[in-house]
């Protein structure tokens, strides 16, 4: 990713840059579409996409508009003093022109709505996905960074950040494969490397106890049974109901069973339930993939 500043402004951009150095500052950030010019630091912003408000909110960064819902008990203090502006799948386009934000981010579950929220005020979709996930997490970090001038803060998070990615890789190397598995009430779906939660395996080197997984943005369903006959070390567990809040079954109700009880996994109590909406929803949060990180480091540490 490139992030540079625009040279060579007029004399009269010169002179309001002297009266106000940080608003006048143009530049240039990388995005999901591609490069997009910004003229100036937003000072008002309205932000659709988990990930997003989860890393401007580690480095500072203040959010005027947000979606009606944050699914993370952490971010509803986010709220306080600003405006709504429609959920993570729609954006209330009447709340956005009252707004009136410098800057709207969309991404994920909103980058549909890139070119309707654009009518409004300037937008970039800021997407992540997939198994470089942790890449392009960092690389967001650098981006909001320069584009909030809040450079010195991001990178302390960036290194706050690696260091509890060595732990984590550091705990898991030599203990075994892996099966990362999502329920949804009583259906469950396995994701693999390639997939949309492969970067567990790429960024922590963790092998993965069916490799040849499909690599699907839903996942590929499979059975108890293939959960007994992959016999993993440890079972990575996303409840999808825990994260949106639907309801259903719960995921420890749904593998509470005798083929999954038989696996290696089960036995040595190697099941490991992670964070669900800053896994699923959240994804490429600084915030939210420490939170994710820690809970795989702890258990894995405490492993024999």
């Amino acid at each position: 990713m490139t992030i540079r500043p625009i040279a060579a402004f007029a004399a009269l951009a010169l002179s309001a840059l002297a009266f106000s150095p940080i608003s006048a500052r143009a530049i240039e950030i990388e995005t999901a579409t591609g490069r997009v010019d910004i003229a100036k630091t937003p000072e008002k912003i309205a932000v659709f996409d988990l990930a997003a408000i989860d890393t401007l909110d580690r480095i500072g960064v203040t959010i005027s508009g947000l979606p009606s819902k944050l699914y993370i008990s952490e971010f509803e203090r986010l709220t306080q003093g600003a405006e709504t502006v429609g959920d993570i799948f729609e954006p209330d386009l009447e709340a956005l022109s009252a707004l009136d934000p410098d800057l709207i981010i969309v991404g994920g579950r909103s980058s549909t709505k890139l070119e309707a929220v654009t009518k409004v005020a300037p937008a970039v979709d800021m997407t992540l996905y997939g198994e470089d996930l942790i890449a392009q997490a960092k690389q967001r970090l650098a981006t909001y960074g320069a584009l909030f001038a809040r450079q010195a803060e991001a990178e302390k998070a960036a290194a706050e950040f690696d260091a509890k990615l060595a732990t984590t890789k550091a705990a898991v190397a030599g203990k075994g494969k892996a099966l990362i598995i999502m329920t949804n009430g009583p259906k469950v779906t396995a994701y693999g490397p390639g997939s949309r939660f492969g970067w567990v395996h790429a960024a922590l080197d963790l092998p993965a106890a069916v490799p040849d997984v499909e690599a699907a943005n839903h996942g590929e369903a499979v059975s108890f049974e293939f959960i007994a006959k992959a016999n993993p070390d440890w079972l990575l567990v996303l409840d999808r109901a825990a994260a949106i809040g639907s309801g259903e079954q719960a995921a420890r109700a749904t593998l509470d069973n005798e083929l999954v009880a038989g696996t290696t996994a089960w036995k040595k109590g190697q099941v490991i339930y992670l964070p669900s909406a800053e896994f699923y929803i959240a994804a490429g949060g600084i915030q939210s993939t420490e939170r994710v990180l820690a809970a795989i480091s702890e258990a894995f540490a405490a492993a024999k």
